[in-house]
Formats: structure tokens, C-alpha cells, sequence
């Protein structure tokens, strides 16, 4: 048994007055301990809808998804959940933001912010602790993010195209973070993301689905040496890795378009 066991999980969104619409066809997958999984494919294939039910954010119609043996029912502390938009709490300072989520699990203040500030230094955030977000970057409240879902300590770190936002020079310097806190942590990771270069420096997986409804047509192991920096896109094996996902998802979205026309 895997980490995360995703097994016949399908989602059917009924319509309000048309057809019922197939988001996700049912899909099998299994997650390792420690392993860094990325979900890719074309848009409105039901990758975000798929990390939105292994959040507990949603139900399935069919099927059942488990993280260490135990049912997915609802959110949890065990999975930690980053999203596009870093949502942060305006209210709130940075390090209380990071905090928030100890506090609510009867974490004394004290306990919360030394561990906040411990999140917020490994993120290069420490000299922004007392600040509220709206004195930070795009990017920084994205780190914000990070080590906000980081800090119950989660068994499953979940993420929505979290740098989709972001302009290309941060894009690259958020994935060396995140892969520089992922070589020191080893959370296990589900990845959205319809970048196939973000994808193959990040993960050790990558899971192609198909346009909708999404169901897996290929999984491809990223058999590339870590740790990983910005000079292995410049390797003959990324180069070779790239153009056979990007035929992979190409024809999905060919597909895709011409279902919709």
C-alpha cells in the first residue's frame, strides 16, 4: 500500500439544466512515501478538480481515496494544501499567518510563532515575520504560502499550480525552493501543473491526463539526477523528456479543441 491510494475515483458534476458533466473518469493511482508526483494535461482535464478531492475539499461520485490507510472524508491537518492565489489572511502578520494553523490545533502562541519564524527563515522570509501580506511580492506571499501549509507538518503536501501566477524569473527561483525544501523535508507531494518543463524539474513522476473527462493516459518517471538547480534544462535528457510529454499532451489538447468546436 501506497502513501496515497487513489482507487476508481471518478466526479460527476450534475447540470442545473443541461447534461450532466464528466469531470474525471475513474482513476487509479498510487503515491509513494516521499515521492513528488506532478499532474499534467490540458486545461479543464480535472487536475485541479483531482487535488481538490484528495483535499477533502470535494467528494468523489465513485470510487475512494486513502492517505496512510485512512479514508479522505473531508480537510484534514494531514494534507496541507497550497493554491494559485497564495489566499493569505490580510489581517493577520505574515507569522501569524504561518501560525494559524497551529493555533487552531491548540498549539500555544508561543509554540506557533517559534515555529513560524523557524518556516519563515528556511523560505527567506524571516525578516518579514511582523509584516501583514500586503507589504509582500507575489512571489514572497507565495513563500508565505508554503510555509503556512508546511507548518501542522502534513503527511501530503498539495499544490495547485501555485507558480502560475508568477512572472518567469520568481516562477524559477519558487521551484528551486520548493525543491530545496523538499530535499530536506520529504513530504510527499501531488503537483498540479500545465507547465511539462516545470513538471520535469520538479518531479519524480509525472501523471499525463487526458482532456476531459480526465483519466490517466500515461505515467513517465523523470530519471534525472537530484539535486536538481537550473542547468539540468540545458541537459540532452530534459530535452528528450520534454518533447515526449509535450506530444503526450499536445494530442489531448487537440482532442480537447475539437470537442469543444
Amino acid at each position: 500500500m501506497g502513501k496515497l491510494e487513489i482507487s476508481g475515483v471518478g466526479r460527476l458534476y450534475a447540470g442545473a439544466r443541461g447534461p450532466a458533466i464528466e469531470a474525471l473518469k475513474p482513476i487509479d493511482l498510487t503515491v509513494e512515501d516521499g515521492e513528488f508526483v506532478a499532474l499534467l494535461g490540458p486545461s479543464g482535464c480535472g487536475k485541479s478538480t483531482l487535488l481538490r478531492l484528495v483535499a477533502g475539499l470535494d467528494r468523489p461520485s465513485s470510487g475512494r481515496i486513502a492517505l496512510d490507510g485512512v479514508p479522505v472524508e473531508g480537510p484534514s491537518p494531514t494534507r496541507g494544501m497550497v493554491f494559485q492565489q497564495p489566499a493569505l489572511f490580510p489581517w493577520l502578520t505574515v507569522r501569524d499567518n504561518v501560525g494559524f494553523g497551529l493555533i487552531e490545533q491548540g498549539r500555544s502562541t508561543a509554540e506557533a510563532r517559534q515555529a513560524a519564524d523557524d518556516l519563515l527563515a528556511q523560505v527567506g522570509l524571516a525578516e518579514f515575520a511582523g509584516h501583514f501580506p500586503k507589504a509582500l511580492s507575489g512571489g514572497m506571499q507565495q513563500r508565505a504560502a508554503l510555509a503556512r501549509a508546511l507548518a501542522p507538518n502534513p503527511a501530503l503536501l498539495l499544490l495547485d499550480e501555485p507558480f502560475g501566477a508568477l512572472d518567469t524569473q520568481t516562477r524559477g527561483l519558487m521551484q528551486e525552493l520548493l525543491l530545496e525544501v523538499w530535499e530536506r523535508r520529504r513530504k510527499t507531494v501531488l503537483f498540479v501543473t500545465h507547465d511539462i518543463e516545470e513538471a520535469i524539474f520538479l518531479a519524480s513522476r509525472i501523471v499525463v491526463l487526458t482532456a476531459r473527462p480526465g483519466r490517466v493516459k500515461a505515467v513517465t518517471a523523470v530519471d534525472l539526477p537530484r539535486p536538481r538547480d537550473y542547468h539540468l534544462r540545458t541537459q540532452p535528457e530534459f530535452y528528450a523528456l520534454r518533447a515526449e510529454l509535450t506530444d503526450l499532451v499536445r494530442d489531448e489538447s487537440l482532442r480537447a479543441a475539437a470537442l469543444a468546436s
